[in-house]
């Protein structure tokens, strides 16, 4: 459990990063395609950070055979993040 939480951490530090750089490219810009990253960006830190607190407040409710898969899950939107931001960057 605690690897899947700090994997969606990860995923938040790395979405807040990307959304300071859309964010700086959409106001001196102001082309459309930066304001749909950036709001992407928004929407997936809102969808990392629930995942982490719900991994947190109902730990009890998941099983010992969902643990891996709740990790794996979060592995892979990382590799998926560490793309776009080495794509970004």
């Amino acid at each position: 459990m605690q690897l899947a939480v700090a994997l969606a951490g990860i995923n938040s530090a790395i979405l807040i990063v990307l959304m300071y750089i859309y964010g700086r490219i959409m106001f001196r810009t102001r082309a459309m395609y930066s304001v749909g990253l950036f709001v992407f960006a928004v929407l997936l830190l809102l969808q990392s950070l629930v995942t982490g607190i719900g991994y947190v407040t109902m730990e009890s409710y998941f099983g010992d055979e969902a643990l891996p898969m709740m990790s794996i899950v979060q592995g892979l939107e990382l590799g998926g993040l560490i793309v776009l931001a080495r794509i970004t960057l």
